[in-house]
């Protein structure tokens, strides 16, 4: 099995996903890791798939859309024993992933998620209505899962093979994010937070984030989850 898997979800990112994968491969030669980057076409209408290819990575295809639909591939695709989720639209540093790869490599922790508050948000990088949407759907996160993370909603985390094993994911869309956290508390796992720094997007593209719909569905998840802790 081989050291990680940097694992990409991408749909119309063909301005910014070589970069992103060049960045990557960066690290992996850097730390002299036996890795591969696995972008998942999440039904590009560009040349994503195409030039993710010409960069070195392995690409698979999901048909079902969503972000959760993608990284749920993703996760069943892997190779690594240690792999590292995060979005190809160059606000995630993929030269510098050291402080998520190590404590997963070296045993400490089973999940590591990413804080972009403490890691510093690039002006332009996040508005400041999803800068107050995700806080508080965080603060309500901490409250319903008993855990002290800061920012249930960052698109880079990582997670062992092992780890993957006892999440039943259930979700396809944006709400993956909570999910995962909620699952993992769920579970015991070992989670870790540590700083992240958020970059305005360099290539000009769509966000694909609907901050009201999405906002809702991860509240449901959250109120799912105190429903069933309340239960038990």
């Amino acid at each position: 099995m081989m050291d990680l898997t940097i694992l990409m979800p991408c749909r119309n990112e063909e301005a910014a996903v070589g970069q992103c994968l060049d960045d990557a491969r960066s690290f992996l030669s850097r730390c002299a890791l036996d890795g591969e980057i696995l972008v998942v076409d999440n039904g590009s209408a560009d040349r994503s798939a195409q030039i993710a290819a010409e960069h070195g990575a392995r690409v698979v295809a999901e048909s079902r859309p969503g972000y959760g639909a993608a990284i749920r591939k993703g996760l069943e695709c892997a190779e690594g024993s240690v792999i590292i989720i995060g979005d190809c639209d160059t606000t995630y540093d993929f030269a510098n992933l050291e402080n998520i790869y190590e404590p997963l490599a070296k045993g400490k922790c089973d999940f590591v998620i990413g804080d972009r508050f403490a890691g510093g948000i690039e002006n332009g990088a996040m508005p400041w209505s999803h800068r107050i949407g995700v806080k508080a759907l965080s603060a309500l996160g901490r409250l319903v899962t008993g855990t002290n993370v800061r920012d249930f909603h960052c698109g880079l985390r990582g997670i062992t093979r092992d780890a993957v094993q006892k999440l039943n994911f259930q979700t396809i869309g944006m709400d993956f994010a909570s999910e995962m956290i909620v699952l993992a508390a769920r579970n015991r796992l070992r989670i870790r937070q540590v700083p992240v720094p958020l970059r305005r997007c360099e290539k000009h593209r769509k966000s694909k984030l609907r901050a009201i719909p999405d906002g809702f569905r991860h509240l449901r998840i959250l109120l799912r989850h105190m429903r069933r802790s309340g239960s038990e």
